[in-house]
């Protein structure tokens, strides 16, 4: 079933011309378009389904820093920032709130890795604190359990994915920013080798600038004119229950279960890291790129079923502009959750937190997140084709640092001073080994 989502009404018609095309309206894609609208520039945000729809809103909604990998700490600092002045501007509700997050473990190398990152990131300025047994099992007493230590990060907090691209949508509109939904893009016309137009299923929009923020639909996309971005996709399923438990932390993580609070009262459940990794071409394609990732991660992903070859977001094959694409066949990727996935989510958050075994399952859904082979983003206006901007591979970590991620989008298309440096980002990267570096998940 989807995941919990807040709709709103936007314009049915596309204009003919625009300073920027904005092309997916998820966190990350919305938050782009609302900094070049509020910077006077003028903008057409397309969403071939419901804005936020796909993993937008089908996260758990944590805006962190902690245990972030060094590339994306600034971005994830700045975010969180950006989420307060987002809100206050926009004057919506996106369910932002710095209500901390805690993480418990009882295995030494874990908290050694938690101890080695907290060393690095106070000298970023992060606040983040290591917890003895003592002081984890004080924050951590819904577990009723002993715990080895931990680390409380109280900087941190948590945005309702129901809300927020829904919202930060509503703020685009304010500045004169123009949504539209149910309306796919469907490739960009060239010119000298350079964009000229982006040609969607209800017209073309004159631009020479074009946002790439597809999610796991940006790998066939770019395929269209030649770029090869290294992306997979992970099936991850994750079940809520509804509201009328007390005395549960906001944000928990532990090797066995996390659990966040929900905007209605209720608890996000998951397990961190698990997924299934449905075949597709585009994974068939670049199976040597990620095997450095699938090799660290064997434990948590298993292999999944055939649901994303025939939903074809990540196809090789090209597609005439001028006729129906996958996009428009599939508005809304809306994968079956693996059921065993979500049995062992459910008992491992019972027996973690007795206050949930008398809980009700309020939903169930799954949703395919984008990967890069290093776990890191790709945000470049240098993808090879002059006017065409990459903002996708998010890796599971999109959804906090959207706000900064728009806003470095931003940056660049504006000429301005960027938030963070922009080399970490760039898809040049993978032109070399892929045993590199891997961000954690």
């Amino acid at each position: 079933m989807p995941a919990p989502l807040h709709l709103i009404q936007t314009a049915p018609t596309v204009p003919a011309e625009a300073d920027v095309v904005v092309i997916g309206a998820g966190i990350v894609g919305v938050s782009a378009a609302y900094w070049l609208a509020k910077a006077g520039m003028k903008v057409v945000l397309l969403e071939k389904g419901s804005i936020g729809a796909e993993q937008s809103s089908r996260n758990w909604g944590w805006c962190r820093q902690q245990n972030r990998d060094a590339r994306e700490l600034p971005l994830s600092t700045r975010s969180l920032s950006l989420w307060e002045d987002m809100t206050a501007d926009i004057g919506e509700n996106l369910g932002f709130r710095r209500c901390g997050l805690l993480y418990l473990t009882k295995n030494q190398a874990e908290l050694d890795g938690w101890a080695r990152w907290g060393q690095f990131a106070r000298k970023e300025g992060v606040d983040t604190r290591m917890l003895n047994a003592k002081e984890a099992a004080q924050r951590g007493k819904a577990t009723q359990q002993k715990w080895l230590g931990g680390v409380w990060s109280p900087t941190d907090g948590i945005a309702d994915p129901a809300l927020a691209a829904p919202m930060i949508a509503k703020g685009v509109l304010k500045h004169g920013g123009h949504v539209v939904q149910n309306c796919a893009a469907r490739g960009v016309e060239l010119s000298g080798g350079s964009i000229c137009g982006v040609v969607t299923e209800r017209g073309t929009i004159r631009t020479s600038q074009a946002v790439m923020a597809g999610g796991v639909w940006a790998r066939s996309f770019l395929n269209q004119v030649g770029i090869n971005l290294s992306q997979s996709s992970v099936r991850s399923s994750i079940l809520s229950v509804k509201p009328g438990i007390s005395g549960l932390p906001d944000a928990l993580h532990t090797q066995v279960s996390s659990i966040t609070r929900r905007a209605d009262g209720g608890y996000t459940l998951a397990i961190s890291g698990n997924g299934r990794v449905d075949p597709t071409p585009g994974i068939l394609k670049n199976t040597t790129q990620f095997l450095p990732m699938f090799t660290r991660r064997w434990r948590q992903l298993s292999p999944g079923d055939f649901q994303a070859w025939q939903y074809g977001f990540d196809t090789n094959r090209k597609w005439a502009l001028d006729d129906i694409t996958p996009m428009e066949k599939t508005r809304i990727l809306d994968p079956h959750p693996d059921m065993k996935t979500l049995k062992k989510t459910l008992h491992q958050a019972r027996t973690l937190l007795p206050a949930l075994e008398e809980s009700h399952v309020q939903a169930a859904w799954a949703g395919y997140i984008d990967s890069t082979p290093d776990g890191v983003p790709v945000i470049d206006p240098d993808s090879g084709v002059p006017g065409l901007f990459i903002a996708a591979g998010f890796s599971g970590h999109g959804f906090g640092i959207g706000p900064g991620a728009g806003h470095l989008v931003a940056d660049i298309l504006l000429g301005r001073s960027p938030i963070t440096d922009v080399m970490q980002y760039k898809i040049s990267r993978f032109k070399k080994s892929a045993w590199g570096k891997v961000a954690d998940f």
